[in-house]
C-alpha cells in the first residue's frame, strides 16, 4: 500500500480540527509543528486501518450492484428464450 499522504489544503484543515479538537475536548493547546507530527503519525500508523475499511465497505457496495445488476440481465435473457417443446 502507497503511503497516506494529503495535499496542502487537506493538511491545513485536518491540523485545524486536530487542534480544535485538543482545545474543545481535552482543554490543551497544541501548536502546529505538534499537530501535524500527530497527524503524520496517525496517517502512517492507524491511517491503514481507515482505510482499509473504506476499501471493504466499497467492495460491499460494488459486489451489491453487481448481483443487482447480475439479476437484471438473467431476467432480460431469460425473456427472450424461446420455447421449446
Amino acid at each position: 500500500m502507497a503511503e497516506i499522504t494529503f495535499n496542502q489544503q487537506e493538511k491545513e484543515q485536518l491540523v485545524l480540527k486536530i487542534q480544535n479538537y485538543f482545545n474543545d475536548e481535552l482543554a490543551q493547546d497544541i501548536g502546529q509543528f505538534d499537530a501535524e507530527f500527530l497527524l503524520d503519525f496517525f496517517a502512517k500508523e492507524v491511517g491503514g486501518y481507515f482505510y482499509n475499511r473504506g476499501v471493504f465497505d466499497a467492495q460491499a457496495i460494488v459486489s451489491d450492484k453487481l448481483e443487482n445488476v447480475n439479476e437484471v440481465i438473467n431476467e432480460a435473457l431469460f425473456e427472450i428464450e424461446k420455447p421449446v417443446k
